[in-house]
């Protein structure tokens, strides 16, 4: 199956567990909240809005296999495998702030070779595929011109259950304050890689993320003429739990501070 046809049909599947997800929160019961680990907050939403995309998606590309968060399904398989988050900013649900996101991706013998994220509440649905640019509900999008971090607005995320590095990253926070525009905490870390991509902020920085977090909205990052890198300026950001996005421009200033301190 072509990667365009695959796109299309990642895209309904996307919106679909969004509507779901959107449904949800109307009426979302907080004492229905569990707790995966400390801080580490599930609800039947996820779990549902999961299943829905695997059904999809299985529909789409049967040989395909699945990394998921919620592990309704997790049988890798050596070609095709979904990486997918069906509900990433699972903490700003629960709280009824506005920034979660449906993410998807496929990933072809490592390489991220399709990214859908889809936010829910602004109807936002960004996409790529390898090579064929990147978008926002049909208009191409591509990063920021910013020329330096003087002029840039970074987004992160905060540590929330790991925090033996805690140091080290409030050192890097104060950094950004006083060196850019300021610092943005969204909540998703799918939604901070798509505003790299789409030039709302000019780069983002995390650690402690899984691939099903990032997977998603790196290839859009890239798609849009962004950078990613891991914290050692090097590839392994699916995996590695480290993971710097950028317009460019910016991207030596970040890593050459966060090597500093790291």
């Amino acid at each position: 199956m072509e990667l365009k046809s695959l796109l299309d049909q990642t895209i309904i599947v996307a919106k679909e567990a969004g509507a779901f997800i959107r449904k949800e929160r109307q009426s979302f019961d907080l004492t229905k909240v569990e707790h995966k680990g400390f801080n580490d907050l599930v609800s039947y939403v996820d779990k549902e809005a999961e299943k829905i995309v695997v059904n999809g998606l299985q529909q789409i590309l049967p040989e395909a296999g699945f990394i998921t968060e919620e592990g309704t399904i997790n049988k890798q398989e050596d070609v095709y495998n979904w990486i997918v988050d069906p509900l990433d900013g699972t903490t700003n649900f629960v709280h009824g702030i506005p920034v979660f996101s449906v993410s998807i991706a496929l990933m072809k013998e490592g390489e991220i070779i399709l990214g859908v994220v889809y936010e829910v509440n602004n109807n936002e649905c960004f996409y790529a595929t390898k090579d064929g640019g990147a978008y926002c509900n049909d208009t191409k999008i591509s990063v920021s011109q910013a020329p330096s971090l003087s002029s840039s607005l970074i987004a992160t995320g905060f540590p929330y259950y790991d925090f033996e590095q805690v140091d080290q990253y409030m050192e890097l926070l104060k950094y950004f304050m006083i060196n850019s525009h300021g610092i943005r905490r969204i909540g998703s870390a799918a939604v901070d890689l798509c505003y790299v991509a789409s030039g709302r902020v000019e780069g983002y920085f995390e650690y402690n993320l899984n691939s099903y977090d990032v997977a998603g909205g790196l290839l859009i990052v890239q798609e849009a003429g962004g950078k990613v890198t891991d914290f050692n300026n090097g590839d392994d950001y699916i995996f590695g739990r480290q993971i710097i996005a950028s317009n460019g421009n910016i991207h030596q200033e970040l890593y050459d501070q966060i090597k500093k301190v790291w």
